[in-house]
């Protein structure tokens, strides 16, 4: 599998990441290290994680298939913190939690380091430069090696990415972003996507399948074994089942006849080949499902088709984005 440059740094990844979120809860031990294992012999490298995946139970699953089934030095591991579950689902970025989270993240994954640790949220009640201390600290004791954000909006990410570039040499500059982004969901083209670019980030989408729907099999009706029939993921899934999605929905399949491929190859080479995208995080219910996805590396879409389909999806940005005299 190629690799790219996380950000303007020296860090390679492979252009596609394996996501672990349902991993210790809906993905047990037996299909996860099938994955795992999946995506290793593919030539993956990045699997991406967090704290709060199945209450903790995603990164001790994954520790477990790094002390069995692939090297830790195969993996580049990332994980965040910041996120906090109980009693109610709160942000907490100070320097006390996010390193005492680091450090739990570490036992449960049986590493000394993680390749990139990334804060889950934007923490509005603590200052910036205290949760970007943490970051700085765990970058220099060792246990992380690069650092990244989720979910930040675009002068969220702006200013902590200006914050840490202010002092080369001390701070840690953000290598990453990882934010949802597919054909059925362009808001980060709005502001997130163009601060990255400016700021040297790279983009890691999540849901890059636009949370299942681009690989039309909702087009009908709702699979019985899919995550939209799902009590606690139906939810997640339902907001892209609407009249607007489906026409991005058919405009990919019909793309897809036309390639002789797949709905999901058509989607996923989409945003893995968008400007400043450096992987997207493919969450796989089945190791074959996942086999699926990895068969995108050979694909390149034709210019005419991702034309067709950047017309078809096009979000509306007018003022401030367009010069407001033309509208």
């Amino acid at each position: 599998m190629e690799r790219r440059h996380l950000g303007r740094t020296g860090l390679r990844v492979s252009r596609l990441g394996l996501g672990t979120l349902t991993w210790g809860r809906d993905t047990g031990a037996h299909e996860a290290a099938e994955q795992l294992k999946t995506f290793w012999d593919a030539g993956g490298t990045l699997v991406d994680t967090a704290d709060v995946y199945a209450d903790g139970g995603a990164e001790h699953l994954l520790g477990r298939l790094l002390e069995d089934l692939v090297p830790r030095r195969d993996l580049v591991i990332a994980t965040k913190a910041g996120s906090v579950l109980e009693p109610d689902r709160r942000v907490d970025c100070s320097r006390g939690h996010l390193l005492a989270a680091l450090d739990a993240s570490l036992d449960r994954l049986g590493t000394d380091y993680v390749d990139v640790w990334q804060l889950h949220a934007f923490d509005p009640a603590t200052p910036v430069e205290e949760t970007l201390q943490a970051v700085d600290v765990a970058v220099a004791s060792g246990r992380a090696r690069y650092a990244g954000v989720v979910g930040f909006c675009g002068w969220q990410l702006a200013r902590a990415a200006t914050w840490q570039l202010a002092a080369p040499g001390v701070r840690t500059p953000l290598a990453s972003t990882q934010m949802e982004y597919s054909l059925l969901q362009r808001g980060i083209e709005r502001e997130v996507l163009p601060a990255a670019l400016g700021l040297g980030i790279g983009v890691l989408p999540s849901s890059p399948l636009g949370r299942g729907v681009l690989t039309g099999k909702y087009r009908r009706a709702t699979p019985a074994d899919s995550r939209g029939a799902s009590e606690h993921l139906a939810p997640f899934v339902a907001p892209y089942l609407d009249e607007a999605a489906g026409r991005i929905v058919d405009a990919v399949r019909t793309a897809a006849d036309g390639l002789a491929v797949t709905p999901l190859q058509v989607a996923l080479a989409w945003v893995r080949d968008r400007p400043g995208v450096v992987a997207p995080l493919v969450g796989a219910r089945t190791a074959q499902q996942l086999t699926a996805a990895l068969s995108v590396e050979g694909l390149s879409l034709p210019d005419e088709i991702r034309r067709a389909l950047d017309d078809v999806s096009a979000p509306v940005h007018r003022y401030p984005d367009q010069d407001w005299s033309t509208l």
